[in-house]
């Protein structure tokens, strides 16, 4: 059996590798989706004997099927954002402890302790819908920072921009967790020199603004915010875990997290470090759910094992996946 303590405990890659293997099994074992879709490839459990050689679920399957690798109930429902008609994804959680220890500890890995900090999130797509697994995650933070002026913002950035003001005049540590297009409203209205906050945009321009490359958006955020980098938050609906960027858009996984970049013309296939390809997601925290991703954006991973997000591959460009959907 594999406990929240083996997977949270990893300081190794030998050790994430060894307990990502277990997890494989136990997934292949209980979770009939994850088991037919490995059937449909003709794989053999007993003959995976590395991370390169075990199958990755395309992201697509939690829009038709129920992800699960348990009979217990769901104690929450997660569910990605969409615009009217599209199918939206759903993440059913049996066990919702371990997204709260995968965000704690993960953001106590890159960012220390909580209580240092207080939280403003600025996340009006989000907030405006059920089921965001981010809005769980930002509104269990704020409340363990422990400081009053820690809240959620949606459309009075008037107030907003008094706060940051107010706070970061003070010498108060801040983090700003804001969608894309809010943070650049909020730029539009006020120009900062902010000396003591870190701005964190968690992607996504949700059809409000044309859509920008990193680093165009990241010169744009920083001159807007009199900053000198910008950190950035990469999770989804599917998974448990987040990786962060503490600027140049380059991520770094927690111990339980990590990153392969297939083939984008051979799914089962991996490029050699700094080349483009689909990243793959191991995620064992997702161990009640799927811990093999194949997400549907591109990017680079890096010899030290960080990893950076080019975009997204459009419908025409995902040839490796048409096999995947059985």
């Amino acid at each position: 059996m594999i406990t929240a303590s083996d997977i949270f405990t990893i300081s190794s890659q030998k050790q994430f590798e060894k307990i990502a293997l277990k997890v494989f099994r136990f997934q292949h074992e209980n979770n009939k989706v994850y088991r037919d879709f490995c059937d449909f490839l003709k794989v053999n459990p007993q003959q995976i004997k590395s991370l390169q050689q075990i199958p990755f679920l395309p992201i697509q399957f939690f829009k038709s099927h129920e992800v699960v690798s348990n009979t217990d109930p769901a104690q929450v429902t997660f569910t990605s954002s969409g615009t009217t008609g599209m199918i939206t994804s759903r993440h059913l959680v049996t066990d919702v402890s371990l997204y709260e220890e995968s965000y704690r500890k993960g953001f106590s890995q890159f960012y220390g302790n909580i209580e240092d900090y207080v939280v403003l999130a600025l996340l009006p797509s989000y907030l405006e819908r059920e089921g965001s697994s981010l809005i769980y995650m930002v509104e269990d933070l704020i409340k363990l920072s422990n400081q009053p002026e820690s809240g959620f913002y949606l459309h009075n950035h008037d107030d907003l921009i008094k706060k940051l003001l107010e706070l970061d005049g003070e010498g108060q540590n801040v983090i700003l967790i804001g969608v894309t297009y809010a943070l650049l409203d909020l730029i539009e209205k006020h120009q900062f020199n902010l000396q003591n906050t870190i701005i964190m945009e968690t992607g996504g321009m949700k059809g409000k603004r044309k859509e920008m490359i990193r680093e165009e958006l990241h010169d744009i955020l920083c001159k807007g915010f009199g900053v000198s980098s910008i950190h950035s938050e990469y999770g989804m609906t599917e998974l448990l875990a987040q990786a962060y960027s503490l600027g140049e858009g380059i991520f770094e996984c927690p111990s339980w997290m990590n990153i392969l970049v297939r083939d984008p013309e051979d799914a089962l296939t991996y490029v050699k470090d700094g080349k483009t390809g689909g990243i793959n997601v191991i995620d064992l925290a997702n161990i009640n759910s799927c811990s093999f991703i194949a997400t549907q954006d591109l990017g680079k991973k890096y010899s030290n094992n960080s990893f950076e997000v080019l975009g997204r591959f459009d419908n025409s460009d995902i040839r490796g996946c048409n096999l995947m959907v059985l």
